[in-house]
């Protein structure tokens, strides 16, 4: 199991994180796409590192076009000698039409056709190949010598996808390199339905799973003392809670019996009641989404849940920790 961490939005900061990251025995770092640009950091992480994967988690590709977005991925590709990994999530429809003005519309068939399109401009940059990619949605058949970059020996970017749906789910099987599975996941509920999706996706490829890598960014509550503990399942209860309030993530909490929950999240969210919306977060629930415990119990309890389905593993931890913590979870699970 590979195990990857995050680095921050400061510039001033991104490549000594990179290089500390490193350093710590990490094999990727990931920049997701939230109040800032996630790209830039990964340029200066590429430069001041040599081995490990860089990557989005994720980049909102709706905000993009298909040819914007693989210029960019294509472009850190080269620069970080292959390392680089295009992570794509959809974000949700009121953000896409009122944050970004963007269209949207079926989004699994958009997504599949974004990448598709993305691996289709690829393809006449590397290959020389004529680009006539024309969908439902995106359209892309003008491509001069001027605007060609041409090829390079480090190929195109691996291209992951989040998502929670089987829809989405299926559709990264079916074109993509590996699979993020939502912080708001369960073993329950990446076992009986996201893999068989991704199976499903895989198969409509004539692809099986082999090769094909599957991260999860799991929950992790732990602390070196009781009162660092308490912290973290303030910060986990209210993160997951979140992501409760979101109708689109309803079926994992109806697979455990707790969809009247979301109704009541949603309504909370929509009052800015957002300490409320963490105290909902039972127990039970916690300890369902989230691996609890001190840190020498959190590297067994992650190996026993998920050892033999995830390739990749980052700490999902929503709350003020310093690095060390992580390095007896790291140990146990490179045992």
């Amino acid at each position: 199991m590979k195990i990857d961490a995050g680095i921050g939005f400061n510039l001033a900061r991104a490549a000594a994180e990179a290089e500390e990251a490193e350093s710590f025995g990490y094999d990727g770092v990931w920049v997701p796409e939230t109040s800032r640009d996630p790209f830039l950091p990964l340029a200066l992480a590429a430069e001041h590192t040599e081995r490990i994967d860089i990557g989005t988690s994720i980049a909102v590709a709706f905000a993009r076009s298909p040819m914007t977005l693989a210029n960019t991925a294509y472009d850190l590709n080269q620069f970080s000698k292959g390392r680089f990994i295009l992570g794509l999530g959809s974000q949700i429809k009121p953000h896409i039409e009122k944050r970004f003005s963007m269209e949207w519309s079926k989004p699994a068939a958009r997504m599949r056709e974004f990448i598709l399109a993305m691996r289709a401009i690829w393809d006449c940059w590397m290959n020389d190949t004529e680009l006539d990619f024309r969908g439902d949605f995106y359209t892309h058949t003008l491509m001069t010598p001027f605007f060609n970059p041409g090829p390079h020996r480090h190929g195109v970017p691996r291209v992951f996808l989040a998502a929670v749906g089987p829809l989405m789910t299926r559709v990264a099987g079916e074109t993509c390199d590996g699979f993020f599975c939502h912080g708001f996941t369960t073993e329950r509920y990446l076992r009986e339905v996201t893999l068989p999706a991704l199976e499903e996706g895989r198969a409509e490829a004539g692809l099986t799973m082999e090769g094909f890598e599957v991260c999860g960014p799991s929950f992790v509550v732990t602390g070196n003392n009781a009162e660092e503990l308490e912290a973290a399942k303030v910060g986990t209860r209210q993160q997951i809670a979140f992501y409760g309030s979101t109708p689109a993530y309803r079926p994992v909490l109806d697979l455990h019996g707790w969809g009247d929950l979301q109704p009541e999240l949603n309504a909370l969210s929509k009052q800015g009641e957002w300490q409320k919306m963490g105290e909902l977060i039972t127990d039970e629930i916690l300890e369902t989404f989230a691996v609890v415990g001190e840190p020498e119990q959190i590297g067994p309890e992650i190996e026993s849940r998920y050892g033999d389905v995830i390739s990749r593993l980052s700490f999902y931890a929503p709350y003020e920790s310093d690095p060390q913590r992580w390095q007896k979870v790291i140990a146990d699970l490179r045992a």
